[in-house]
């Protein structure tokens, strides 16, 4: 079924017919979550997501961490079911439950059986997971220990040292740049986490999401017996702006790695800003098209100086990063970096052609059926439609804005947005570390 479904999209676009996006529908629970629901019974299936303003960016100085340890623990014990209870019987009636954590969000996602018996008993489950958490004490001293360790180990490793770096460089004193530290973790309290989880997780900024065999009666009574027995929730859920000019810096950073971990990069785009189609299409163009992509091309293609490097663009709730990332030999790390920051000027300050323009339009709406071609893909696109109050018709858009913008657009888009000369670079095992912090 999955492969005629996807013949059939695909065909579709050959065709110039136009697909058909799931239709949203949306209301507000009378716990005032806000749901986002569609209807589909194509399969025996449910899939439900439920978001809440949680992130990363929510923690503050002093408690970093404590964000991600409360989602990490939220199914690990609720009332009457211990952590092994939970996996049990989520695997008795073959369902899955997991979730997301970033800088702006938090939550859980379930996928259940559609059939009376096995959807009760798993959204019970999920309900009890989010309005009754238990964070045991030692299943919180396991996790600290875990999450040690794996810190530790990430000390090492050149990508997690450059991500840290570039973080701190391009954000500053910003949540968004923050990372967690072994003595953030080491002096975490269970009664951080359950101060946290009453001030974030509440039902008036909570986001459901159904996609799925279940009618819009039953969609209803659902959200609502998710949401209904969170907590009040006074936190604020906006996350504070971020400086968007940013100082020139660059970090060399020895490292015994054979390659050069390169990042260069500034704060970015919102998620609701004017400016994301035009930067979206301009960066497949730039570096997010892979192979067809400016900087592939001449890094890789034109000089074989790097496998792979890409740029991309992080929406958040404030602009997130702009990155342009690659990791080539050390003895080439300069040249490297040097064609990199070429490329970038031109392309800021030339933008694109007419021809590199329909080329991306032509992979990008050629491509949308792919990523709308699961249920897994579609409550994804359902809990960022609802967290961050984009347009219910923001599936059906999506081609069209991407087929409206012109080459003028990006080139004013980009010349706002990436100043060449004000970017935050980081390079891990660089060549000549000695010179770090110019």
């Amino acid at each position: 079924m999955f492969i005629r479904s996807l013949s059939f999209a695909i065909l579709l676009c050959a065709t110039g017919i136009a697909l058909a996006t799931p239709q949203i529908q949306h209301w507000q629970a009378p716990s005032g979550a806000r749901v986002y629901f569609v209807e589909d019974h194509g399969l025996p299936m449910l899939d439900v997501a439920v978001d809440f303003a949680a992130g990363g960016g929510f923690d503050v100085a002093g408690k970093v961490g404590v964000a991600s340890m409360t989602y990490g623990m939220l199914d690990s014990g609720a009332k009457d079911l211990s952590e092994d209870d939970i996996a049990r019987k989520l695997a008795d009636i073959g369902a899955q439950m997991n979730g997301h954590f970033d800088a702006d969000r938090a939550g859980m996602r379930l996928r259940t059986l559609s059939s009376a018996m096995e959807r009760e008993a798993a959204l019970d489950i999920l309900a009890r997971c989010l309005q009754q958490p238990l964070f045991p004490e030692p299943v919180l001293a396991r996790e600290k220990a875990r999450l040690i360790a794996s810190l530790k180990e990430a000390e090492t490793q050149p990508e997690s040292i450059a991500n840290k770096a570039f973080g701190k460089a391009v954000f500053g004193a910003h949540p968004y740049g923050w990372s967690i530290e072994v003595a953030d973790v080491e002096k975490v309290q269970r009664t951080e986490l359950e101060n946290f989880y009453r001030a974030h997780y509440g039902a008036k900024s909570a986001v459901v999401a159904l996609m799925g065999d279940i009618t819009r009666a039953q969609a209803e009574a659902i959200a609502q017996h998710l949401t209904e027995g969170l907590p009040a929730g006074v936190a604020d859920t906006h996350i504070p702006a971020v400086m968007i000019r940013i100082k020139p810096s660059e970090q060399r950073i020895p490292h015994p790695a054979s390659q050069s971990h390169i990042l260069i990069g500034t704060p970015g785009v919102a998620r609701n800003d004017e400016d994301y189609f035009p930067l979206y299409v301009g960066n497949y163009i730039l570096g997010g098209g892979g192979f067809v992509s400016r900087l592939m091309n001449e890094v890789r293609e034109k000089r074989g100086m790097a496998y792979s490097v890409y740029s991309y663009f992080m929406p958040m709730q404030q602009p997130g990063a702009f990155q342009i990332g690659l990791q080539t030999k050390k003895e080439q790390a300069d040249e490297s970096l040097k064609l990199v920051r070429q490329t970038l000027y031109t392309f800021v300050d030339k933008g694109v052609t007419e021809k590199e323009l329909r080329a991306a339009k032509q992979n990008i709406i050629g491509g949308f059926p792919l990523r709308i071609d699961s249920n897994k893909k579609i409550i994804d696109y359902l809990g960022v439609i609802g967290f961050y109050e984009l347009p219910l018709t923001y599936l059906d858009d999506f081609t069209k804005r991407v087929d409206k913008v012109t080459t003028r657009q990006i080139r004013d888009a980009f010349k706002r947005r990436i100043d060449p000369d004000a970017l935050a670079t980081v390079i891990v095992g660089a060549p000549d570390a000695e010179k770090s912090d110019k």
